[in-house]
C-alpha cells in the first residue's frame, strides 16, 4: 500500500453537471489501498529539468478535461491522484514516479501520465519492470531520442538509459511520426540495427492503419507534444510539420483500445500557452474512450477465439501463420522462439500486423515487422 501523500499533491474537487467528465472522477483517493482494480489512475507530474526550457506553472487541462462530457457506456473508474512536485534532485522526481507506477500496476490500474518532460519515460518505465517481463515501448514523436549512453538522460535522449539498465527489460520500441530531417542519421542507422520499429511521418499521412500494430503491440504508450504542428498548437516556434489534432486524438485513441497497454502518457505540454492544455484534455479523452472500448483481443484472449491462416512461403522460413480475430478482425502473425526461452518471450510471438501483410506474405514476401521480431527473439 503506497500513502499518496508522500508524493502527491491533492486537487480540489470543483462542481460538474451530471454528465460531465468530472462527475465520475474520484478525487479523495490516499493510498492504493482506496484504489478499485482496473481503474484509469490521472496523475500531472510538473517536472521540466531536463527540458531544454524549463516551467514552474501548471498545465491547467484540468480545467478543460473534466468540463468535457463521458459517455453514458463508460464503466472505468477513474482517480485523479493529484500533483507530483519536483523533488529536491531530479532523481527524486525519478523515484516518486516510478514507484508510484509500479504500486499502481500491481494492482492491474492503468497509470496515466501527463508530464513534464518527455525524459519522464525513464521513470514509468522502471516502475513497469515490476511485472519482471519484457516491455515493449511506443513513442509518439517526431524524433527518435535515442541519446548517448554516456550523456545524462533528457528530453532528447533517453532511449540509451533503458537500453543500458541491467537486466535490460526493453524488447522493443517503436516510434509513430519519425521525421528524417529532425534525426541525425547515425541515430536512424543505430535505431534500425536495434531491430526497432519506426512509422515515418510520410507513411502515417497516407495510411493511419500502418501506425495501429506498433500501438497494439506496446506495453507503454507515450505521446510527444512536439509531435503536432506549431501552427495546430497555436505557437510561433516548434514543429512546422507534425501531426494535425485530429491525428493526434486518433492515435492516443488507438492506444487505448490495445488490451495490452499497462501505462500511457503525455508529454513536453507547454504550460503556455493555455492552447496546449486544451489539446492534452481532448487526447485523454479519446485515450478513455479507446479503454472503453477494448474486445479482449491478444493477450487477454485465447487463440482459439481466431481464425488462423497458414502461409507457405518459398524461402527458408517454408510457413508464417496469422491469426484474425473473430470479435475484431485485427491481424497477428506468429514468430517463433528459442523452445528454452519460452516463459521470456511468450508475450511477444504473436505480433500485431495488418491484412496487409497476410496479403504480401501470399505474395511470398516477408513482412517486415515479422522479420524484425525474429532477429530479436533469435
Amino acid at each position: 500500500m503506497l500513502d499518496f501523500s508522500l508524493f502527491l499533491v491533492p486537487v480540489e474537487k470543483k462542481e460538474y453537471s451530471e454528465s460531465q467528465l468530472g462527475k465520475k472522477v474520484t478525487f479523495s483517493a490516499a493510498s492504493t489501498a482506496e484504489i478499485e482494480r482496473n481503474s484509469l489512475c490521472l496523475v500531472h507530474v510538473k517536472e521540466f529539468r531536463n527540458h531544454s526550457t524549463s516551467y514552474q506553472e501548471s498545465l491547467e487541462f484540468r480545467e478543460h478535461l473534466y468540463t468535457l462530457y463521458s459517455q453514458t457506456s463508460w464503466k472505468s473508474k477513474i482517480y485523479d491522484l493529484g500533483d507530483l512536485n519536483p523533488g529536491e534532485r531530479i532523481e527524486d522526481t525519478y523515484f516518486a514516479l516510478q514507484t508510484l507506477v509500479s504500486e499502481l500496476v500491481k494492482i492491474s490500474c492503468i497509470p496515466v501520465v501527463v508530464g513534464g518532460s518527455i525524459d519522464l519515460v525513464q521513470a514509468v518505465f522502471v516502475g513497469l519492470e515490476i511485472s519482471e517481463q519484457l516491455i515493449n515501448v511506443c513513442a509518439v514523436d517526431e524524433r527518435l531520442n535515442l541519446g548517448q549512453p554516456e550523456t545524462p538522460i533528457s528530453s532528447r535522449g533517453y532511449l540509451s538509459g533503458l537500453l543500458m539498465r541491467r537486466p535490460c527489460y526493453l524488447f522493443n520500441h517503436a516510434t509513430v511520426g519519425v521525421q528524417p530531417n529532425r534525426n541525425d542519421p547515425q541515430e536512424l542507422a543505430l535505431y534500425d540495427k536495434l531491430y526497432f520499429d519506426q512509422c515515418k511521418l510520410g507513411t502515417f499521412n497516407s495510411d493511419f492503419r500502418l501506425a495501429e500494430p506498433h500501438l497494439r503491440n506496446a506495453d507503454i504508450v507515450v505521446m510527444n507534444m512536439d509531435s503536432v504542428k506549431a501552427s495546430e498548437r497555436q505557437v510561433q516556434q516548434g514543429n512546422p510539420n507534425g501531426f494535425t489534432v485530429e491525428q493526434f486524438c486518433r492515435i492516443a485513441k488507438y492506444a487505448g483500445v490495445s488490451d495490452k497497454l499497462s501505462c500511457f502518457g503525455i508529454f513536453n505540454a507547454l504550460p503556455n500557452p493555455s492552447y496546449d492544455a486544451a489539446l492534452v484534455a481532448h487526447t485523454l479523452w479519446y485515450f478513455m474512450e479507446g479503454v472503453e472500448e477494448r474486445k479482449g483481443d491478444f493477450p487477454i484472449g485465447s487463440k482459439k477465439e481466431y481464425l488462423r491462416f497458414s502461409v507457405l512461403m518459398e524461402n527458408e522460413f517454408k510457413e508464417l501463420v496469422f491469426y484474425k480475430s473473430n470479435k475484431t478482425d485485427r491481424w497477428w502473425m506468429e514468430v517463433p522462439y528459442p523452445p528454452t526461452e519460452f516463459t521470456k518471450f511468450e508475450r511477444h510471438h504473436l505480433v500485431p500486423c495488418n491484412k496487409t501483410d497476410y496479403e504480401n506474405a501470399m505474395n511470398n514476401e516477408l513482412p517486415d515487422l515479422w522479420w524484425r521480431t525474429y532477429q530479436k527473439l533469435g
